[in-house]
């Protein structure tokens, strides 16, 4: 459903969060500049991400983001549509001051499991080894630090794909859910799942139901980006939706800041 194959983007993101009346407005807006997302579907274009998200016991990589270290990470676990109908893709997405690097290994679903990522021999299931050598950076830096499985993060995206520019993405996420998980496997298919993008659920922080907005270029943002942020007032902010279950759940009350292994790790970036 996704892309395959080796997959290391540097890249530059803005987010902002919106209320689900701009949607429309801004769809429209970006029509001349871009196209839909040719691995989603319907109209709107749209396909669900599922992903499971690895910290260590004392959460440090949450912690990274809640102090917003200028060099941090994630290590994250992602497939696409109805689980078990895509391949598993493992991720470290770093933040190296305001670029985003990002490199994915290519899994198949069947394949996945905690031996591949715990055991020592690799099976051979990559297609390349560019992705065998960015999975054993993935498997490094579980190991280093010790990570698990602490939360799922589920959303419906909405995606298009600049026309004018070399790369440029906008994508709508919206029916934002988690789910504290243990399990490297389950995908959220037993467990229960909560939502945290809605007024009641309060995981913004703010007084309306909202979408998150991203937009991400390979350089500057382009000129019409600028203008609709100008033209719909919007305000940048961060947003990390892994963050946000955690805060959602409560689960970092009690621990103490980045451990040592976790800044050994991001130094090595």
């Amino acid at each position: 459903m996704r892309q395959s194959g080796h997959d290391l983007v540097t890249r530059y993101e803005a987010k902002y969060i919106i209320p689900r009346e701009l949607v429309a407005g801004i769809r429209a807006f970006i029509g001349p500049f871009c196209s839909p997302d040719p691995h989603a579907a319907g109209t709107p274009p749209e396909y669900t991400i599922t992903t499971l998200h690895l910290d260590d016991p004392y959460y440090s990589l949450h912690r990274a983001k809640e102090r917003e270290a200028a060099r941090r990470f994630k290590l994250r676990v992602r497939t696409y549509g109805a689980i078990g109908s895509s391949p598993v893709f493992a991720e470290v997405k770093a933040k190296l001051d305001d670029v985003i690097v990002k490199a994915r290994s290519e899994i198949p679903f069947p394949q996945w499991s905690p031996e591949l990522v715990l055991g020592v021999r690799l099976p051979a299931c990559f297609k390349t080894q560019h992705q065998e050598l960015d999975f054993l950076q993935f498997r490094r830096l579980v190991w280093e630090l010790g990570a698990r499985p602490v939360v799922l993060v589920r959303y419906l995206r909405e995606s298009y794909v600049g026309k004018v520019d070399c790369y440029a993405r906008v994508t709508f996420d919206r029916r934002l859910e988690y789910q504290v998980t243990d399990s490297w496997t389950d995908f959220g298919r037993s467990g229960l799942w909560r939502c945290m993008d809605s007024t009641e659920a309060q995981g913004f922080g703010l007084p309306y139901s909202g979408v998150v907005l991203e937009v991400k270029t390979l350089s500057d943002m382009p000129v019409w980006v600028m203008d609709m942020a100008e033209r719909f007032q919007l305000q940048r902010c961060g947003n990390c939706k892994f963050s946000t279950a955690i805060w959602r759940e409560g689960l970092f009350r009690g621990h103490p800041a980045t451990n040592a292994a976790t800044a050994e790790a991001l130094a090595m970036l």
